[in-house]
């Protein structure tokens, strides 16, 4: 079982409107590279903590596919030459497919997803409730300063310019992401996948050759430690191969964020890595699942087109359990709609478009 990046779609970039440290309701969605970030060699010794109270933080909010489909609209109506057909077979979230994927070696978080089929497109979004996300946003303070951490790190390896000096890259706003969305397979199915990519190293050209990803973990001290980061290797690996990201640099620092180390990985290198070790992970039994999964979903979802308000669907993993599907019922269904403007959790712009495409008269010839 493989996993191939076929081609990568557009890149764009969210940029929350923000007055001080406020931020207004309404995101910016631009196409283009206009927040870019070119890697830079962080200082020795980076203090990690730096500029923390000056976080511009975004709320954990639904994980929306509003922006992705944007994207995939776009490229519809303007298909980039020489990527064959942009056909999917699923549209979702990195994030979500790398949930999928682990699976088979996670033993603590459990995940639900939504699931709707609409004209044989499956669409999987993060299912949170209003509890979940209440608890998300009121993290413990070292929970807070631990994930500020990351964001320093990115701030610290990051700058405007691929000829920038090496130094701090700027107050971290966790509304600005640059984001690519690319084409991939799985087994037989077709994924438009999209996710935000840290930086790339040197010029970029719209390839992914360039990409870069990076990671905090702590300092490695024993045997344990380094046990506890090979498996963590895992989530780094699937999350940079599935969109292609070649290169992953590692930032290892103290409890108190202090930067001692950095490494660089070779993403496609990391299973090697780990191979033939006591307890590790192997990729091919996450792609063999991922596949087996994704056909399982496709032939349990109730199939729906745009002339019908299509099911919505809740799946469900627990680990060392399984997975359990359910259709939900209206009030199920209204919680996912949440009073936005809506069918199931698709917006009510995109459900209209597949409605008029499925219902258009056929061209002559076609």
């Amino acid at each position: 079982m493989c996993l191939k990046i076929t081609s990568s779609l557009l890149n764009s970039q969210r940029n929350a409107r923000t007055r001080g440290r406020c931020q207004t309701t309404r995101p910016l969605r631009q196409f283009n590279d206009s927040a870019l970030r070119y890697f830079v060699d962080p200082p020795r010794r980076a203090n990690l903590r730096y500029g923390y109270e000056r976080w511009i933080r975004r709320p954990d909010e639904r994980g929306r596919l509003d922006s992705l489909l944007r994207a995939y609209v776009r490229v519809l109506d303007k298909p980039p030459p020489d990527v064959g057909s942009l056909s999917a077979g699923v549209v979702s979230w990195r994030g979500i497919m790398t949930k999928i994927l682990t699976a088979p070696y996670e033993e603590r978080d459990g995940w639900e997803l939504n699931v709707m089929e609409l004209n044989g497109t499956l669409y999987l979004e993060e299912h949170l409730t209003n509890v979940q996300l209440l608890e998300k946003n009121d993290m413990k303070p070292q929970h807070h300063l631990q994930s500020y951490y990351g964001y320093a790190f990115e701030s610290w390896c990051t700058a405007d310019a691929p000829d920038a000096r090496p130094g701090w890259g700027g107050d971290v706003n966790t509304n600005v992401q640059w984001c690519s969305v690319v084409k991939t397979r799985l087994g037989d199915t077709r994924i438009v996948i999209g996710g935000e990519v840290d930086c790339v190293r040197g010029g970029y050209s719209g390839a992914n050759d360039s990409m870069v990803e990076l990671k905090t973990s702590m300092s490695i001290r024993g045997p344990q430690d380094e046990a506890r980061f090979e498996k963590k290797l895992l989530k780094f690996y699937i999350q940079s191969f599935l969109l292609g990201v070649p290169e992953i640099v590692v930032g290892f620092r103290t409890p108190k964020g202090e930067l001692t180390a950095l490494q660089t990985f070779k993403t496609m290198q990391i299973p090697r890595m780990v191979r033939g070790k006591p307890g590790t992970w192997n990729p091919q039994i996450c792609l063999a699942w991922g596949d087996q999964f994704l056909t399982w979903l496709r032939a349990h979802v109730g199939r729906g087109d745009a002339t019908e308000v299509p099911a919505v669907w809740r799946v469900s993993f627990v680990p060392r359990t399984g997975v359990k599907l359910v259709r939900l019922d209206e009030t199920g269904v209204s919680d996912v709609v949440n009073g936005d403007d809506r069918y199931g959790f698709l917006p009510t712009w995109y459900w209209e478009r597949a409605r008029e495409a499925l219902t258009a008269p056929s061209q002559p010839g076609t």
